[in-house]
């Protein structure tokens, strides 16, 4: 049999940063991009919405 009583210990492991924790979806909605992304789709259904309520 092998003698594994020598064999180094592994460290454990590090605790995780405040900079390693997963972003929620609030991190998301604050990045440029998507905002126009979503604001122009909120506009398309916006004007899509009126056209058919006013003007149909």
């Amino acid at each position: 049999m092998l003698d594994t009583s020598r064999d180094p210990v592994p460290a454990p492991a590090p605790a995780p940063s405040a900079a390693d924790e997963p972003r929620g979806c609030l991190f998301a909605l604050s990045q440029p991009p998507l905002m126009i992304f979503l604001a122009v789709i909120g506009g398309l259904l916006l004007m899509a919405a009126v056209h058919d309520l006013f003007l149909l």
